[in-house]
């Protein structure tokens, strides 16, 4: 049990460099699953960027005169899993590649949250070069979602405009159905 801020900011330093280094092992997997040239390149930068970030901690673990060393993170685990059910669960697609961005969104999230909270106990306890270590990650982290949803963007563009695209066509058709039961159904009830 942590009872100090100093111990709880060695806590989320523990647990994000489990996390970077779990996303390390899991983005290659991701890269090769990617159908788009664009996502399989922005996963492979993204891992570069990710290692630097574990260097960062281990950074950070000096500033507290402490080992690198990690505690499990669960929720990456468990993001890292949903991310593989991805691959798993779907052919190569523009779609799969929409549900890998979203795997991936869901992760950088994560990791804002994580790294937002690390950033206000680095400076509460006066770790002012850790805060800006951690600044300069979380900076990233920001910018790489921003590259995951114009990325998203572009796959659901070109997916809407191919005809047979499946269930974007479908649910465009659905909503253009029943449009006209919805207005008939609202004349009914105010007549």
């Amino acid at each position: 049990m942590t009872n100090t801020v100093k111990g709880l900011f060695e806590e989320e330093i523990r647990d994000l460099y489990d996390a970077e280094k779990q996303l390390v092992k899991a983005l290659p997997k991701m890269a090769k699953a990617a159908q788009s040239e664009e996502l399989r390149s922005g996963f492979e930068e993204h891992l570069e960027a990710t290692k630097g970030h574990v260097s960062r901690l281990e950074e950070v673990f000096r500033s507290l005169d402490a080992k690198p060393r990690g505690k499990t993170c669960e929720a990456m685990k468990g993001l890292v899993t949903e991310g593989q059910q991805a691959v798993d669960e779907n052919e190569e697609s523009n779609l799969r590649d929409i549900m890998l961005i979203g795997a991936a969104k869901r992760v950088e999230h994560y990791e804002m949250a994580a790294y937002q909270t690390a950033i206000k106990l680095a400076e509460a306890i006066g770790n002012d070069p850790a805060a800006d270590l951690l600044r300069e990650t979380f900076s990233e982290e920001e910018e790489t979602d921003r590259k995951l949803d114009a990325l998203c963007d572009e796959l659901l563009e070109g997916a809407a405009a191919v005809p047979g695209s499946g269930e974007m066509e479908e649910d465009r058709e659905y909503e253009g159905k029943s449009a006209p039961a919805t207005a008939s159904a609202k004349t009914r009830r105010a007549g």
